[in-house]
């Protein structure tokens, strides 16, 4: 059985359900040691023993059953290593993670985001960066993975009519969802996130670039994340940070800094993502038919009640998640049904023509 010190691990994030899965794991030696992945580069994984962080590779066998799973190591991850007779240290045992935020990528695969989240703060500058539908597209997807989110508005300082903007984000999203507008450089702004930042608790900013989340690990956690300000043209960020890493907080909390995110395809089904957008669940269930689609059906409850703008937001949100559920055969079946009803089409033009 592996042996660790929990006071120790609770400064990275360690909580009672991973260190009870920790418990379970006796097939490793006694050297072994529990760690968590703080950041992850191409030729090589850093993990924290919750005083240092160390340099790590990963057990072949390890790996190949990752990949079998459609899995990789990410931020966050716990896992269990030890060194060898030559000091370096070998992952060996990877605990499942209790939470995962994760997206597909254009071609359909999944790219973990960051494990073992309590709260996604997610970030949008009150500036250009200001896009209401890309937010309720990420709070849509973090909902989705279980985790709770506080939306941060940034640059709350220099932006324009921030009480308007305000209300328009309470308007459209969830009442129950925590929304603050601040100045992320300053202390004293970001000091409203405190009841977040626990012991133990483990954070990831999310958001595009240039939105100001680097500064805001830097002011929570004394961090010294490069920063960068955005273009001139269009006021998108410059890609300053580049790969995910964990940052410790003075609190006892744990924040997981990501690289800007603009395009996000969620990694849910149709009907998990449908329940995120909970106003249109519950008027949905007074419409005149049960598969009311809030398009142009009569007796539609949802259409007229909520924002024009974001109920396109959650019909486009569900087309995603249903080409996603669709599997190649189902793909090839649609395609040569469309070319049968084409072809049958065109073909009755020509009847008509003679």
């Amino acid at each position: 059985m592996i042996a660790f010190d929990f006071a120790q691990l609770r400064l990275i994030g360690l909580q009672q359900a991973i260190a009870g899965a920790a418990t379970q794991l006796d097939t490793l030696s006694p050297a072994a040691q529990l760690m968590r992945v703080s950041a992850v580069h191409r030729d090589s994984i850093l993990v924290h023993d919750g005083i240092l962080e160390h340099q790590a590779q990963i057990m072949p066998p390890l790996l190949h059953e990752l990949l079998a799973l459609d899995n990789i190591l990410t931020v966050g991850d716990w896992i269990a290593a030890e060194h060898d007779l030559h000091g370096t240290l070998w992952i060996r045992a990877h605990l499942s993670p209790a939470t995962q935020i994760a997206r597909r990528g254009n071609d359909g695969r999944r790219q973990v985001l960051a494990s073992n989240v309590d709260t996604a703060l997610l970030v949008m500058g009150l500036d250009a960066d200001f896009n209401p539908r890309r937010l309720e597209r990420y709070l849509a997807i973090v909902l989705a993975s279980q985790v709770s989110p506080v939306v941060v508005l940034s640059k709350a300082d220099v932006a324009d009519d921030v009480g308007g903007k305000l209300t328009q984000l309470k308007l459209r999203l969830p009442r129950h969802v925590p929304l603050f507008a601040v100045d992320t450089r300053h202390a004293y702004d970001v000091a409203i996130l405190e009841p977040w930042l626990g012991a133990g608790q483990t954070l990831v900013l999310l958001g595009s670039s240039g939105a100001g989340k680097s500064s805001l690990t830097n002011t929570l956690c004394a961090a010294d994340q490069p920063t960068n300000g955005v273009r001139h043209g269009d006021g998108r960020g410059r890609h300053t940070t580049t790969a995910r890493s964990l940052h410790l907080c003075s609190s006892g909390a744990c924040i997981i800094d990501t690289p800007g995110l603009r395009s996000w395809r969620a990694d849910a089904d149709a009907d998990t993502l449908a329940a995120t957008f909970d106003d249109i669940a519950a008027l949905a269930s007074t419409c005149k038919f049960r598969d009311c689609r809030h398009t142009s059906e009569p007796g539609c409850q949802v259409r007229g009640a909520i924002d024009a703008d974001r109920l396109r937001n959650y019909h486009k949100l569900l087309r995603d998640a249903q080409r996603i559920e669709v599997t190649p055969l189902e793909r090839i079946a649609a395609r040569a049904k469309w070319k049968t009803i084409l072809k049958a089409g065109l073909e009755r033009g020509k009847d008509k023509r003679r």
